[in-house]
């Protein structure tokens, strides 16, 4: 029985164009590959790649259209979703605590979820100039970027959403690669590294990754403040002109999506800095779609709702219909 089962299950997915028996061939410009490609049903694969940037391999989730078996020929355009900080199921927790595989099956998108580790915070390392791993723009924006593109028909029309920390990620790799990325969204996210007392919320998280030499990253906010500022949305708006903008936060009290009772001290931060981040965009007559709605916590719910509101704005860069 068990035999049967399993000689069913390869030909369910060979029906459907899938197949587990070997991983894509796409390479990278600077040599990573998947060295494994394991298929959880016919629209979800996990890649694990092995990255020069990252200097060991890294894991991503792809959640493909519903017709991607079917037309082999077709490309399609490309959303990633970026993860927060200190996520114990990683690439796996857009997939995991929300409904996105189902939000999408009929929106003709690539899913791209890409691990970002414990606290990896969307950034080349800087090392203190000692080492250049690990690289996790290089990783995202140039060999997961390719791979997909290469091996997995994704399209070279690319919006990115994150939320918290991956919010962050989100404007600086649309910033900082100009024209990559038609649209960014920012949900509960740090747009603005340099606000007050967000050099020590970021601090806190590397903290809570387990990272306790903070300097690693960009060095001291005051004393490398150049570095922390050439990563920072806020300081670069004028790069986002043109780059459709979608920026949404709670206040941390509780919510309708919230047991009773619950806040947390993370939405307040996030809010302080994505609100002085659109007033910058404001004072330059960038435009944004901007939705900060009062009570709600720094938690998933509230990431799977803003999703599905900024999916318009995503949708229009993605020549998708909304």
């Amino acid at each position: 029985m068990r035999a049967t089962l399993l000689l069913l299950a390869v030909v369910v997915l060979v029906a459907s164009g899938v197949t587990a028996a070997q991983a894509s061939p796409a390479v990278a410009d600077d040599g990573a590959k998947v060295v494994e490609e394991t298929w959880l049903d016919a629209r979800t694969v996990d890649l694990k790649i092995s990255s020069p940037a990252l200097g060991t391999t890294g894991m991503v989730r792809l959640i493909v259209p519903s017709g991607w078996a079917a037309q082999p020929t077709r490309t399609w355009p490309v959303l990633f979703l970026l993860h927060g900080c200190c996520e114990p199921v990683d690439y796996k927790s857009w997939d995991q605590f929300t409904d996105v595989k189902a939000f999408t099956a009929t929106k003709d998108a690539l899913v791209v979820m890409p691990t970002d580790g414990p606290a990896g915070m969307y950034t080349k390392w800087w090392n203190f100039g000692l080492s250049s791993t690990p690289d996790w723009d290089t990783f995202h924006t140039a060999e997961v970027r390719q791979i997909v593109e290469r091996g997995y028909r994704g399209g070279t029309r690319r919006a990115v959403a994150g939320l918290s920390i991956g919010g962050y990620g989100a404007l600086a790799y649309a910033f900082q690669h100009k024209g990559m990325f038609a649209a960014a969204a920012s949900y509960s996210g740090v747009p603005n590294t340099l606000y007050p007392g967000i050099p020590v919320w970021i601090i806190g998280i590397l903290a809570r990754a387990g990272i306790f030499n903070y300097l690693n990253l960009w060095g001291d906010s005051f004393g490398m403040q150049p570095i922390w500022s050439a990563h920072n949305p806020y300081d670069h708006v004028q790069d986002l002109r043109g780059t459709a903008l979608y920026i949404s936060c709670g206040n941390g009290q509780t919510g309708p999506l919230d047991p009773p009772g619950q806040s947390d001290v993370l939405e307040p931060s996030a809010l302080l800095s994505s609100q002085s981040f659109t007033d910058k965009l404001r004072q330059a007559g960038i435009p944004a779609t901007v939705d900060y709605y009062g009570p709600g916590t720094h938690s998933w719910p509230y990431w799977q709702r803003a999703l599905h509101n900024s999916w318009p704005v995503l949708a229009g860069a993605l020549g998708l219909p909304a």
